[in-house]
């Protein structure tokens, strides 16, 4: 990437713990129409259960005092609907905010948000709710991890505290973690390693990347990355390369870059389709090395896909066009050991009658278009090593329940000499390169000089 690194801001100093500050209540959030369309295929039955059940917590943490993260841009403090279900990266555990069992926040005028717990892993889901002696803001964020235990990130004046949520019987047990004290944070995708959180906090010049949880004494600074980032997607099983969007001056373009927290943070360019195109990595599986991309190359901002460690082109299929709608891929089927063509990918598809769901594999020419349960907390869901689909809901008479959807059959088609899809359009000369993910750490990688 050009241009020289910016300075590197100074490390962030701790300071004495504040005071509990007296949280504001959220405006109502707006209904989503749950409409499907009425040419998506149905999909198969269900599961639903809601036995109780809670594992003990985890020793060994210690609660920190707040840190102060400097060079922060300030930023308005903007009310939001929180993320309808956060999965653990190996499908254990699921987290939420909600404001009762089974219901949305289309439910109440006054919701009283509080966390919930879902397990995965058993023969029938379960949920388990983690109320405190005051309900969460909206705007809060919740995390699970592999252990059964919830991360929560609550904006405390100009501080965002982190604290680890466990059932305790009846009640609900709280373990301080500490604060950063800053304008604005981004909480990171659940880490692989399922023990740990990481998050991003934005300066005028550089990224800071906090270790929030899973550190031995709070937030632990991690990285600085020049530029402004943001994105996140894990590259490995271990949690230590991650890939982040980053524009490196106002108005430039945004590239997909892999860092590389054992090592400081080291930089590696990761996706360079165009010189002045929009490349964001929307994921990514560490089994195949199957990479899905948004990017306007092509002209147009289209979804397209390429392997870790290859110099193919990017691929940006035709059937990923929907007219009027948007296609947003959510899970990727794991354990398809260099066969990143076969990988069964889920997307979102949100369009004027809702959200619904669509299978794609980049070996076949087809988008699957699928019905969503009633009540899919839109955007969530995981992949069986079998290609099992599993799309948690929830709704009246069903208050945590799993759908499970089978990836359907691609017709046998002939490929080209690489074996895989055509672009819509052939790439302009000169426009449009092969992406460079061989220069990605995962292979051929040398130390810095």
């Amino acid at each position: 990437m050009g241009g020289g690194a910016p300075a590197r801001a100074p490390l962030p100093h701790r300071t004495t713990a504040p005071g509990e500050a007296e949280r504001r209540r959220p405006a109502p959030p707006a209904p989503v129409p749950p409409p499907t369309p009425e040419n998506a295929t149905p999909a198969p039955g269900t599961r639903a259960g809601t036995a109780p059940g809670a594992p003990p917590p985890a020793a060994g943490h210690r609660a920190a005092p707040p840190v102060t993260a400097t060079g922060a841009r300030p930023h308005p403090d903007v009310r939001r609907v929180p993320p309808a279900l956060v999965i653990a990266a190996d499908g254990t555990y699921a987290a939420r905010l909600t404001t009762a069992p089974g219901a949305g926040p289309e439910h109440t005028a006054d919701p009283g948000w509080y966390p919930e717990r879902w397990t995965l892993d058993g023969p029938e889901p379960y949920a388990v709710p983690l109320p405190l002696d005051q309900p969460e803001e909206a705007a809060s964020d919740v995390l699970p991890f592999s252990d059964g235990r919830v991360l929560i990130r609550r904006r405390v004046a100009d501080r965002h505290a982190f604290s680890l949520l466990y059932p305790t019987g009846p009640g609900t047990g709280e373990l301080p973690l500490g604060a950063l004290a800053c304008a604005e944070l981004t909480l990171l995708p659940p880490s692989p390693d399922g023990m740990s959180a990481y998050a991003l906090v934005p300066g005028d010049r550089s990224t800071a990347v906090w270790l929030v949880a899973g550190g031995a004494f709070g937030p632990e600074h991690v990285a600085e990355v020049p530029g402004r980032c943001s994105g996140g997607v894990w590259l490995d099983r271990q949690g230590r390369l991650l890939a982040l969007d980053r524009q490196l001056r106002e108005g430039g373009p945004v590239k997909a870059i892999a860092v590389d927290l054992e090592r400081g943070g080291e930089v590696t360019p990761l996706l360079q389709i165009a010189p002045d195109s929009h490349d964001r990595l929307l994921l990514a599986d560490p089994d195949s090395g199957l990479l899905l991309i948004r990017s306007d190359a092509p002209g147009e901002d289209r979804l397209g896909w390429g392997v870790l460690g290859s110099c193919l082109p990017v691929r940006f299929p035709e059937c990923l066009r929907v007219p009027g709608a948007t296609l947003t891929p959510f899970a990727v089927q794991p354990g398809q050991m260099l066969m990143p063509e076969s990988c069964a990918v889920a997307l979102r598809i949100d369009g004027a009658c809702g959200s619904w769901v669509g299978v794609w594999r980049p070996s076949g020419r087809r988008l699957h278009q699928c019905a969503a349960p009633g009540g899919w907390l839109a955007g969530a869901g995981f992949w069986t090593r079998d290609g099992v689909l599993r799309l948690p809901y929830a709704q009246e008479g069903a208050p945590c329940a799993v759908a499970l959807l089978e990836a359907p059959a691609d017709e046998p088609h002939r490929s080209d000499t690489n074996g895989t899809e055509p672009s819509a359009a052939d790439p302009t000369p000169g426009v449009c390169r092969p992406v460079p993910l061989g220069e990605a750490p995962l292979t051929g990688r040398t130390a810095p000089g």
